[in-house]
């Protein structure tokens, strides 16, 4: 039962009630959590950069495209906070590169800090879930792209 001054907030609060029991089914069906502020982004970014060495020319393309896509997470919290990016982005490699997966950027203050001691986590398959969408996303386009381009051949001849 939801009561409320006019029709539209009750939708809204109906709508954020039904998000807010999603979210809770999804973390009972699926517990696994990873580490916010961009910690999950920017691991997964540096193993895709340490592999690169291990694939040959233009098939590097791809895997570093994915990695430099993934930053953006992070670089976006920093810009946000109005730090700059590229001073916190070469830090947060370094930790990265040590082994300090958990290591994120404070939404508030745009530093490095431990996503573990904040508490800051995130559902994995949230995380997953975007990541297969947005690779999904580029192949299409991509495919559109080749589609798009084969015609204007055709048209030419």
């Amino acid at each position: 039962l939801l009561r409320g001054p006019s029709k539209d907030i009750i939708n809204e609060i109906d709508r954020n009630l039904q998000d807010a029991m999603a979210v809770t089914r999804n973390v009972f069906l699926e517990p696994s959590l990873s580490p916010g502020g961009g910690a999950t982004e920017m691991a997964i970014s540096i193993k895709l950069l340490e592999n690169l060495s291990k694939i040959e020319n233009i098939q590097q393309l791809p895997y570093k495209a994915v990695s430099d896509a993934l930053e953006i997470i992070p670089r976006t919290l920093i810009q946000n906070c109005g730090k700059n990016p590229i001073r916190i982005l070469s830090k947060l490699r370094s930790e990265h590169s040590k082994g300090n997966y958990t290591m994120g950027i404070d939404g508030d203050t745009g530093d490095i800090v431990d996503m573990k001691d904040y508490g800051i986590w995130e559902p994995e398959v949230v995380k997953q879930q975007s990541i297969k969408t947005a690779i999904e996303s580029s192949c299409l386009l991509l495919r559109i792209d080749d589609i798009v381009s084969g015609i204007r051949k055709d048209e030419r001849k």
